[in-house]
């Protein structure tokens, strides 16, 4: 049993040891895309592992995106797919409690510093994508669905628009939890009283703070948008509670 254990704990901290060779090997700068790895013999002594765990890690990098496994001819560096980046947050954020508020202040946080961005940085393709978008949102005001999918379009192209890798990517990651979101919120206030003008309204002035390339004023707006929005929310739930506690007319 005890050799057992010994064995488990040696083949975890080998995996460890080539997972973490792989990582400083991209953030130095020494592997990039298309790069082949070194062959099995050199990465083994280099790192002091058996070829067994040294195939089962690579094999686990390939499963995550990461490498391109070619038989005879090695393994090599490929562009991370972040569509897997993007199941396995949705996995893990999907277990913790209020998961949907949480999402919220990290979207926030990721689209208030792009808005600025974008305000520099967006090109005219930019802003004509986004006030397409627009015009899409206003079209579908009456289905939640499709309504959901445009807004959410809308703001994914005020983060594509800030021209950041960084904030891009995080936004992506976490893309299937926030359509859900845009959805689930167009549902839940969908009888709220002025909701189709305030969709508008909100969408129009964040838009023409982007085309003045105010960061100020589209932060601003922004966050008024999201705070009016919750507002709105709150009151559909006020709402729906209150007719849920009246008596049944006879």
């Amino acid at each position: 049993m005890n050799t057992l254990i010994s064995a488990e704990s040696d083949s975890v901290a080998g995996t460890e040891r080539v997972l973490s060779f792989f990582r400083e090997q991209l953030l130095s700068g020494a592997l990039k895309e298309g790069d082949r790895l070194l062959g099995e013999r050199e990465l083994c002594l280099a790192l002091g592992v058996s070829r067994p765990v040294l195939r089962e890690a690579l094999r686990s990098l390939a499963n995550y995106g990461f490498l391109d496994i070619r038989h005879g001819k090695g393994a090599f560096v490929r562009k991370a797919d972040i569509a897997v980046l993007g199941d396995f947050l949705t996995f893990c954020l999907a277990q913790q409690p209020d998961m949907v508020d949480d999402i919220m202040q990290a979207r926030i946080a990721i689209e208030c510093q792009a808005i600025r961005l974008a305000c520099s940085r967006a090109t005219d393709g930019d802003l004509s994508r986004i006030g397409g978008l627009l015009s899409t949102l206003m079209e579908t005001l009456d289905d939640a669905e499709d309504g959901g999918a445009a807004d959410f379009a809308f703001h994914l192209a005020l983060v594509e628009a800030s021209r950041s890798p960084a904030l891009i990517t995080i936004y992506h990651s976490i893309a299937t939890l926030l359509k859900r979101s845009h959805v689930q919120r167009r549902i839940e206030t969908s009888d709220t009283t002025g909701i189709r003008d305030y969709l508008v309204e909100a969408h129009r002035e964040v838009y023409l703070s982007v085309l003045a390339r105010d960061p100020d004023e589209a932060e601003t707006k922004l966050r008024q948008h999201f705070a009016i929005g919750d507002e709105l929310r709150r009151k559909s739930y006020i709402a729906a509670f209150a007719r849920k506690g009246l008596p049944e007319e006879k």
